[in-house]
């Protein structure tokens, strides 16, 4: 759908003489691009993982998503360019053409923006495709606005400008999947994943001491991966195997942790190379503190 109407936009632009137009048309490419590059994300991802990669193809979506959020800012920035050349060499612009090919877009861009909001909340690699179809679709507002102005006012030096406004909309909506994709590429926590509560909600476990050297990071979307070394009381008098499936229950139920490696550990011999990484227990001292200062200045 987007693809076909690309080409329609791309001749209309050309006779029109419109930027806003031209722009919208190759912005319409990239969403094209990103919705294949999205499906074909989604088939790898459903491959079988194997000895060579543990973890199939999953990431091949996070991929798709890193690639899509770079196009928008390289279109973003290709639009402010010819822009600029604009403001310099203003050009007439048929706004009756222009005004009807932007309405059409504007009608395409919905029902693509509809189509893909359901599965976007559940995958960046569709959130990505979604992002290339609601900036097109501010574009083709913006190009309607500006065919009005032009068939109203002859202002023609408002092509330009609202270029520039589809370009900094494109930034700005990108936003949250260009962080959130950096975010997944550089293996940190999950933001959605308190990883203090969790250290806290198995240290509450009995027979468990501490625990540190924790790791947790997204492989692809709704996949979130955790390392741990359990230090265990040597003195326990339940089960170890009973311990460390209460430990898996509470990250994956609790948490929403899919995969849970949990090392168990009796003493801290061969330790001493390890990232213990415990500043949940620094943090919940300061909690603790914070109680005791805010109960005692309360009875006061």
């Amino acid at each position: 759908m987007t693809a076909t109407f690309m080409v329609v936009e791309v001749i209309g632009g050309f006779l029109s003489g419109s930027l806003a137009l031209v722009a919208d048309a190759g912005h319409m490419l990239t969403d094209s691009a990103s919705i294949a590059l999205a499906l074909l994300a989604i088939w790898l991802a459903k491959r079988p993982a194997s000895a060579e990669r543990t973890y199939g193809y999953n990431r091949a979506e996070i991929l798709a998503a890193a690639v899509n959020a770079l196009s928008l800012w390289l279109i973003a920035a290709w639009i402010v360019w010819e822009a600029i050349h604009r403001f310099v060499s203003p050009q007439e612009i048929e706004g009756g053409t222009v005004l009807i090919v932007g309405g059409i877009g504007l009608l395409v861009n919905v029902v693509a923006a509809y189509m893909l909001h359901g599965a976007s909340g559940h995958s960046l690699n569709v959130e990505g495709a979604l992002q290339h179809v609601l900036a097109d679709l501010m574009g083709s507002v913006a190009v309607i606005i500006s065919a009005v102005i032009i068939i109203l006012f002859g202002w023609n030096i408002v092509d330009p400008i609202l270029s520039v406004l589809i370009a900094l909309l494109i930034v700005f909506s990108s936003w949250h999947l260009v962080t959130s994709v950096l975010q997944v590429l550089v293996e940190g926590t999950p933001e959605d994943l308190d990883l203090y509560k969790l250290c806290h909600d198995m240290e509450e476990v009995p027979g468990v001491t501490v625990i540190h050297d924790v790791h947790a990071w997204t492989v692809t979307s709704g996949y979130v991966s955790l390392t741990a070394h359990v230090l265990a009381d040597p003195d326990h008098a339940g089960d170890y195997d009973d311990l460390l499936r209460e430990l898996r229950r509470i990250a994956n139920e609790d948490h929403g942790i899919a995969h849970t490696t949990i090392q168990l550990e009796t003493s801290v011999r061969g330790c001493d190379s390890e990232d213990h990484h415990v500043d949940h227990l620094l943090e919940r001292q300061m909690a603790r503190k914070k109680r005791r200062l805010a109960f005692f200045g309360h009875h006061h």
